[in-house]
């Protein structure tokens, strides 16, 4: 197994908004050495309360999380829902985080010293893992669909059609509806594997092809502002939000 170093970084565009909602940050904590938290939420149209709350909520779990001897996929993908559920449950409870329903995406990443990568996400927010330059994975509606169409018995037209429906929007904050989280994880990372958390306001203009060019070829700043770039001239003044937070993980250099 190849050791690697983690190059990060996190980046944000207002895009043609009058204000920017999305949050993402990157969080290591002290009972937890080695461990790295990236954290992406997308508040949406009406407000930053919402994605605000996601970022503290995490923070605040991520802190106190204690890996243990023997670290734990599982243990740590519970760590993932929680966040999701105990950001969902504070926004529902707080009088004006409701009466402003506030609202948000969110993509959780944890990454080990022992390789392993454990991911969570809640709404159209994406995440993506590359390898070999190549998108290997990623986060879709496909699972909160079978969900809606299977649990909730909805028309498969309908269940397609969530994101416009303020009753199925899978958010965290929605009075409506519970939180959807997926997840996934991954053991074995080498150098050369990355990830990308984004907002729709990034993902709606490229395919996975060019995202994991540009990630696999370029530091994550020189990333970040390449496809920034590239996404303000596609959207052609009618741009989202955009946020992204870059991890990848790049080869030691000899001793």
């Amino acid at each position: 197994m190849s050791e690697y170093k983690i190059e990060a970084g996190t980046a944000q565009h207002v895009g043609n908004r009058p204000a920017q909602h999305d949050r993402v940050a990157l969080y290591t904590s002290a009972r937890a050495p080695g461990y790295v938290l990236a954290v992406l939420a997308d508040g949406g149209e009406r407000n930053a309360l919402g994605a605000d709350q996601a970022l503290h909520t995490a923070k605040q779990l991520f802190d106190e999380y204690r890996p243990g001897d023997a670290p734990s996929l599982e243990r740590i993908a519970a760590l993932l829902r929680e966040i999701a559920q105990e950001t969902h449950d504070v926004l529902l409870m707080n009088p004006l985080a409701a009466s402003a329903e506030a609202r948000s995406t969110l993509v959780l990443l944890v990454l080990t010293p022992q390789h392993q990568a454990v991911w969570a996400t809640v709404g159209d927010s994406r995440l993506y893992r590359f390898a070999n330059g190549a998108c290997v994975e990623r986060s879709s509606d496909a699972a909160y669909i079978d969900h809606l169409v299977s649990v909730d018995k909805l028309p498969l037209e309908a269940a397609r059609k969530h994101r416009g429906s303020r009753l199925l929007a899978n958010v965290v904050g929605n009075a409506l509806k519970a939180p959807f989280v997926t997840g996934g994880s991954r053991e074995g990372l080498q150098a050369g594997d990355a990830f990308l958390l984004c907002s729709d306001g990034l993902w709606a203009w490229f395919s996975d092809n060019e995202l994991a060019a540009a990630v696999a070829r370029r530091r994550p700043r020189e990333a970040a502002e390449l496809l920034i770039d590239k996404a303000r001239e596609r959207a052609a003044g009618n741009g989202d939000n955009c946020s992204m937070a870059i991890v990848r993980l790049v080869a030691r250099a000899p001793a």
